[in-house]
């Protein structure tokens, strides 16, 4: 039988329960309460499909019953309730302290709050799927809101039983959860990732880039496929075959070939060849699934499969699918899964579309095949005797699917609406737990060849959880950088190269998810909840600890070939991963980028650890790496820490496996330059990495005075550290794609001085320390020229707009480019921005 999830009783601590005939309350903080009520009195100990553990410490309580009312007051909430059925005049929680809306300060059952978005309401969480959808869809509720209260309804999932199966609830009872937490979002997150289980850590190869395409490949096509992406040094982790890799055609007294389980021997003559072919290469391997139609008689698991429930295989009956049947799980997953996982299947694409209903009330069937296929990859086999690190990657089932990772969102249309929606989608439901959503990166069907819309599409997917290129089964529809022209193409596979370079970061970010529930992408407000214009910048998120990201969702102008962003920036100073700018944070700002770029910007102080060699393998951890830091300005000091989280890949590790590699960063201005240290005390955790190669790329300083590497207790490290370095980045100016394999992969990065400090031995920790760092001096004319230099407007235009850059600064350069006549609007507001950032680091 299938391993299932622990079904023991999950209850709350008794000095938290407050219990009547047919009501049952239960503190589990002082602002999560549950409320049940039953009309027999029959209330639910046992997890649930989405609540895990009960187990809080109990909150201070103070319960006043006069028979006809019950008042239970915590330290942030009073519930005040009439014993009879829940209604919205007889049960009310009011907020007494934190309350962010005072004409909303209570909850009331059954009462709907206005949802005057972004100020008011529930903020949102995530939907089943983008299938057919061309722009925007409505959103199922996240825990948070804007006016402090939510509820999740736990009513109608199933029950964990106690041998680890499924069952229905007695029915006619309610059981609600209500988030009352005010504005504090990051302790809402906390204890719903504590009720309801918390993300699963992702394999590391799933942070690299996968290739999907809905296209009948066969063995020798898909291998020199992979083959011509590595020779034009293109990394990527995952391969997805579709579902051409089984029998399609059919006999049609069959149905459809769209459930299958057996090999096209015609394009795939031997499965564990084209496997092992694929994992030579460095690539997991996932192949689509629409398993609705059962086991019917065309497939060679049909003999095993009917005899296992009783079945002639004679008789060529069909095997209906049935997720609720216990003993046609144990014969899909053992005769039908397993022997193709024993070939080299490394994980499943759950391409469920039909339905969410099961013969089990409250069961679907999504829901369930996402539980067991998470379940069952993780099982113990001969070739991973302590088991293999659980993933599948289907759909979203709901409650509770967070713990079922990756998120497939559906066959996206192809536009500008489709790609302007996901930034907003994918950041909203971490509201709901939800972080590892996967789009069809670049769009799937529909729509019309748009070479800046791919372009644009490519940039979001490399700052998104998931990077997966995917396309219909359309010739002229494939995501190949090179099919997009030379240009296109040399942004593509920069930006390619650039996702393989951020795993490092990004894998931190998954154990973060994983422990303490702060997902890899995330809505602004998480970190700044009290913040109006946070609740109001859709189009801009977190990703990890310190970067800001602003995919450009809107085309460029035709003229002046920009785009134009508007992004919001918290207060600090944020430096542009690509440009090298600093922007004064506290403030609205519209930034303008041509095609190469998009704006991504750190927060001052912020470490981040990128891979050296792009086609490494992403899931090891890599022997060398770039650290890439971000100073304040000339002028100010502060300090900035980064924790480089490891492990060694297997199974499920736990806190005490994680390998730990921490970064600290300080700096102060000394006589109108920059001492800048940056200190690595020894790693930490089982069979962690103590020898690595380092390179240190400081963004601002186009030089230092004196450069020193130390170890922890000060005896100075000589070694291949010699004068001051060299300026590396700014983003290198697009040239013919033949010598893109060999550039250096970090020349898509903003300028920053480069330290090679060699390989080191961090077993005593290190220190370098750079004293007299002067900042890099661009002017505005030579900056605004490359603007106009791109632009098609006429001579005249450019000529004036150029000379004004060199003349003036300020209110006159604003006055004066308004009187310039053919500048377009976004090209003038572009040489403005400029100029705001040259007036800011002149500061």
């Amino acid at each position: 039988m299938v391993a299932m999830s622990d079904g023991r009783p999950a209850p709350a601590h008794p000095d938290a329960v407050v219990t009547g005939r047919t009501y049952r309350f239960t503190a589990l903080t002082s602002r999560l309460i549950r409320m049940e009520w039953h009309p027999d009195g029959v209330f639910v100990d046992r997890p649930t499909q989405a609540v895990v553990s009960r187990a809080f410490d109990p909150p201070w309580l103070d319960v006043d019953d006069d028979g006809e009312r019950l008042s239970i007051r915590t330290e942030h909430v009073q519930l005040v309730y009439d014993k009879e059925r829940f209604s919205t005049a007889g049960l009310s929680v009011a907020l007494h302290r934190g309350a962010p809306d005072a004409h909303y300060a209570t909850w009331r059952y059954g009462q709907e709050i206005p949802g005057t978005l972004p100020l008011r309401g529930n903020l949102g969480g995530t939907a089943r799927t983008l299938d057919e959808v061309d722009g925007a869809c409505p959103l199922e509720p996240g825990v948070l809101a804007a006016h402090g209260f939510t509820v999740l309804d736990d009513s109608g999932s199933v029950l964990m039983s106690q041998d680890g199966w499924i069952e229905p609830r007695t029915g006619g009872g309610l059981d609600l959860y209500l988030f009352a937490y005010g504005r504090d979002f990051r302790a809402a997150l906390t204890d719903y990732h504590r009720l309801t289980g918390p993300v699963p850590l992702v394999p590391r190869f799933t942070l690299g880039n996968w290739w999907s395409r809905y296209w009948p490949y066969s063995e020798p096509e898909y291998v020199a496929l992979m083959d011509d992406f590595r020779d034009r040094g293109l990394p990527f982790s995952v391969a997805v075959i579709d579902m051409d890799w089984h029998v399609v055609d059919v006999d049609p007294e069959l149905g459809t070939g769209w459930t299958g389980y057996t090999w096209n021997r015609d394009l795939f003559p031997d499965p564990a060849r084209f496997l092992g072919a694929l994992h030579e290469r460095g690539l997991a391997v996932t192949l689509n699934v629409h398993p609705a139609d059962g086991i019917r008689r065309h497939e060679e698991a049909y003999p095993a499969v009917a005899r296992a429930l009783g079945l002639d295989p004679e008789s060529g009956v069909p095997v209906p699918f049935d997720i609720t049947d216990r003993a046609f799980v144990d014969a899909y997953f053992t005769h039908v899964h397993h022997p193709r996982e024993a070939e080299g299947v490394d994980f499943w694409w759950l391409d469920w579309q039909s339905g969410g209903v099961t013969n089990i009330p409250g069961l679907d069937p999504l829901w369930m095949l996402n539980h067991l296929h998470f379940t069952d990859s993780g099982r113990s086999t001969p070739q991973h005797p302590e088991g293999r690190r659980p993933l599948t990657f289907s759909r979203y089932g709901g409650l509770g699917s967070h713990r079922y990772p990756v998120g497939f969102s559906g066959d996206t249309i192809t536009t500008w609406a489709s790609l302007a929606f996901q930034p907003y989608f994918t950041a909203t439901a971490a509201n709901i737990g939800y972080t590892w959503w996967s789009h069809d990166i670049g769009g799937h069907m529909f729509g019309v060849r748009d070479v800046e819309l791919a372009v644009r599409w490519y940039q979001f997917g490399v700052f998104s959880p998931i990077n997966r290129l995917h396309s219909s089964a359309s010739a002229f529809n494939t995501k190949e950088p090179w099919r997009f022209g030379p240009r296109a193409e040399a942004v593509m596979s920069r930006f390619l190269r650039l996702r393989h370079l951020l795993v490092p970061a990004l894998y931190s970010a998954a154990w973060s998810a994983h422990t303490d529930g702060v997902a890899i992408v995330r809505p602004m407000y998480h970190d700044a909840p009290n913040v109006g214009a946070a609740l109001e910048a859709r189009d801009q998120y977190l990703l990890g600890p310190d970067l800001l990201v602003a995919p450009v969702i809107t085309p460029a102008d035709p003229s002046a070939h920009l785009a134009a962003t508007g992004v919001w920036l918290p207060d600090g100073e944020w430096t542009d991963l690509f440009t090298g700018a600093t922007y004064a944070g506290g403030r609205r700002v519209t930034m303008h980028r041509g095609l190469d770029t998009i704006p991504v910007l750190a927060r001052t102080g912020t470490v981040l650890p990128l891979a050296a060699d792009p086609l490494a393998p992403v899931d090891r951890n890599p022997e060398a790496l770039v650290v890439r830091v971000f100073p304040g300005r000339v002028g100010t000091s502060g300090r900035g820490t980064f924790v480089l989280v490891e492990d060694d890949g297997a199974g499920s590790p736990t806190a005490d496996d994680r390998q730990q590699t921490r970064f600290d960063l300080a700096w102060e201005t000394v006589d109108d330059a920059l001492d800048v240290t940056l200190s690595i005390p020894a790693p930490t955790g089982p069979g962690v990495l103590t020898r690595r190669r380092i390179t240190v790329d400081l963004v601002g300083p186009a030089g230092a005075d004196a450069v020193e590497l130390a170890r922890a207790g000060g005896e100075r490290i000589d070694g291949p550290l010699e004068g001051t370095g060299s300026v590396v980045g700014g983003g290198a100016a697009v040239g013919a794609p033949a010598s893109l394999a060999a550039e250096d992969p970090t020349a898509i990065l903003g300028p920053a001085l480069r330290l090679d400090l060699g390989e080191l031995d961090l077993g005593d920790g290190v220190r370098l320390h750079v004293r007299g760092a002067r900042p890099r001096r661009n002017s505005l004319a030579d900056d605004a020229f490359a603007l106009l230099d791109a632009a098609e407007i006429p001579f005249h235009a450019k000529e004036r707009a150029w000379s004004a850059t060199q003349r003036l600064s300020g209110v006159p350069l604003v006055e004066e480019l308004s009187t310039v006549p053919d500048l377009p609007d976004v090209l003038r507001a572009a040489i403005v921005e400029l100029a705001s950032v040259h007036a800011a680091h002149a500061d």
